[in-house]
């Protein structure tokens, strides 16, 4: 079976444009850095003593099994924290806010920063209580191997001013 030329240009055409950004990946790494803190003048392809492969860079994502589990002992510690506030049940189809919220923690669980990814425009006055809810349960439980990090979570505020949260929501009423 043969295919069509437009085809086969196509799918070349994506190759190329996958491996020019790829390639790309390299141009846009930061310039290596002499002990002065000046730019080095040429890379070399040889490692430097004492260096390694491995990036400094830490790889934990939102998704990884440890943050996920980390994001309901969070949400299990605030729930404790504000039990009388818990939205009980299955939450309102149209609830009032939804806030998507990142807290910085230490490696023993201090609240160092809260700051939003995602605020309500209507609801303005929800996102400095919600700051201040999480900054008055701080420690947080100590997220262990995982270390300081951002714990991310959504609040879904009721406009009794009840919340749930996502990692351990009910979910909603359909009506």
């Amino acid at each position: 079976m043969t295919h069509h030329p437009l085809l086969r240009t196509g799918r070349t055409l994506a190759v190329l444009a996958i491996a020019l950004a790829l390639g790309a990946c390299s141009i846009l790494k930061p310039a290596e850095k002499t002990d002065d803190g000046k730019a080095a003048t040429a890379p070399t392809d040889e490692a430097a003593p004492g260096k390694s492969d491995v990036p400094t860079v830490r790889l934990i994502t939102a998704q990884t099994p440890v943050v996920r589990a980390y994001r309901k002992t969070g949400a299990r510690h605030i729930y404790k924290a504000y039990a009388s506030r818990i939205y009980k049940g299955k939450i309102p189809p149209l609830v009032y806010a939804v806030v998507v919220v990142e807290t910085d923690i230490d490696a023993e669980g201090k609240v160092t920063n809260v700051s939003f990814s995602r605020v309500p425009s209507h609801a303005p006055e929800v996102p400095p209580m919600i700051a201040e809810l999480i900054k008055a349960t701080s420690p947080l439980p100590s997220p262990g191997k995982l270390g300081g990090h951002t714990y991310i979570d959504t609040w879904l505020w009721d406009k009794s001013g009840k919340f749930q949260l996502d990692s351990l929501t009910l979910g909603q009423r359909s009506r």
